[in-house]
Order: structure tokens, then sequence, then C-alpha cells
């Protein structure tokens, strides 16, 4: 048992947080999506609106801390409004209901004058953007009728990303990847998720989706490039911000934005990937 308290302190160091509250929570989550997906599709809208909810508090009070003040209210109401639009029209609904969310955001700024107006409009437009109208393609793919089948591949394909990667860097991981932004990112976890989320991407194409496996290979190689790629534009905004996490709410991961970085950027991209697959077949 010593031992194996060992190791595990050991992998915590290294790893920069604790090893199995992040596995809890990871396993948690997933379980919380799968049941509202498959007892209830509309309370998978109303959790993915309430986490960006979350995530849009977090990202307010980082910007704060930092002197640079954006409206969280206003925010999180355009929230609610491009998460419903999402479920109730599409992809289109989306679109307009950022339209339209953006311009608001602006014009009620001007409440407060010209000073810092450019910082705060800036700022503002980084968090619609990057928060509900990304997080709102999570919603488009839950929408159709195999919405569940297309969610559980989502998360079949960043949970390998994300767990391989941070297991693999761990315990093999030598060279950094991009130090200035992630030191504890290695090229040797970048090569696990590679291996496992191709292996994951051919396994849930095939059995879950029921498409070519070999589809799911190139998917899952896009998804390593978005939420890697995601990883690291939260890593680099942190560092901006001189913040070690968003916050505190999830042991082991962090805020909320530590958990949904990878997930905003491949959202949209398994998203397209399936309606070209629906398009050619």
């Amino acid at each position: 048992m010593s031992d194996l308290h060992s190791i595990n302190e050991a992998i915590n160091a290294k790893a920069g947080r604790k090893l199995l509250p992040s596995i809890l929570v990871s396993l948690s989550l997933v379980a919380l999506v799968w049941l509202t997906l498959a007892y209830a599709r509309e309370f998978f809208a109303l959790l993915v609106a309430i986490a960006v909810g979350l995530g849009i508090r977090e990202i307010a009070r980082a910007f704060s801390a930092t002197g640079t003040r954006i409206s969280m209210r206003s925010l999180i109401v355009a929230n609610c409004g491009l998460i419903y639009a999402a479920w109730s029209a599409g992809v289109a609904g989306l679109a307009i209901a950022t339209a339209i969310s953006l311009p608001v955001l602006l014009i009620s700024r001007l409440r407060k004058g010209p000073q810092d107006f450019v910082k705060s409009a800036t700022a503002t437009t980084l968090a619609l953007i990057y928060l509900p109208f990304l997080a709102g393609f999570l919603v488009l793919l839950a929408r159709p009728d195999d919405g569940l089948a297309r969610v559980m591949t989502f998360v079949v394909l960043v949970g390998c990303n994300d767990t391989f990667g941070y297991l693999v860097g761990v315990l093999i991981g030598r060279h950094p990847l991009v130090p200035d932004i992630s030191p504890k990112k290695s090229w040797e976890g970048l090569i696990g998720s590679v291996i496992f989320t191709s292996l994951g991407g051919a396994l849930s194409f095939h059995y879950i989706l029921e498409l070519q496996w070999w589809i799911g290979i190139i998917v899952g190689l896009m998804i390593v490039f978005t939420a890697t790629s995601g990883d690291l534009i939260e890593s680099a905004m942190k560092r901006d911000l001189s913040l070690k996490d968003m916050g505190s709410l999830l042991p082991g991961h962090g805020g909320m934005l530590d958990r949904l970085d990878s997930v905003l950027l491949s959202a949209p991209a398994l998203y397209l990937a399936l309606e070209i697959v629906k398009h050619y077949s």
C-alpha cells in the first residue's frame, strides 16, 4: 500500500494535480451527460447552458482581476439565448442569435462611456464566441434523433485525447511540446493522444455511429488537433492573466473552463465532420 501511495503521490506531483479526484469528476460528468441524453435530451441543453454560465462567471472574474470588466449578467442572458436558439432552430438559430447578441452587448457597453471601451468590447466578444457560440455545437450534436450516439462518440474522442495524453505525458513525458504555454504538455503525451484517439475514433464510429472505421481514425486525428489546441489556448489565457486555474469548482480539474477547454473547439469540428459524412454518404 505504501508503494502504491508513493506512486500516486509521484504522479500527482508530476501532473500538477490529484489524479483520483480528476478521474472521479470526469466519470461523474460522463454519467450525467449520458443520463440527460438517454432520458430527456432537453435537459442536456440545460446542462450545457449551466456549464457555459459557470464558465462565463470564471472568465469574467479572470478578466476583472486584470482590470478588464465585462458584463457577466448580460453574457449569461446571451448564453441562454444562444443555447435555446441552437436547440430550437439548429445551426441557423445559433448563427442568428449570435449575430443579434453581439451588437446588443456592444451597444449596452456604451452606457459606461468611452473609457476602456475597446478593451471591454474585445473581451466581451471573445467571451461570447469562445463560450456560448462554440458550446452551441454541443447542442447541435445532441439535437438529431441519434444525438445520444453523436455526443457519446464525442465524449469517447475527447476523453481519449485528454486521458491518454495526460497519462502518457505523466508516465514517460520528457520533451516539452510548448513550454512557454504549457510546460507539462509533452510530445510523448501528444503521441499517446494520437494513438489512442485514433483507436477510439475507429471503435466509436464503427460500433456507436455504425460508420466506416477509417472515417473514425481521420476524425480522431482532427479531434487531437482541436482538443490539444483548445487546451493550449486556455493555457495561454491563464498565463497571460497570471492564473494557475480559472477556478476551483471541479476537484482535480480546476474550474469549469479547465474542463471545457478541449471541448469548445472540438464540438464544431465533429459537427462539421458528421455533416460532411452525412452529405456524401
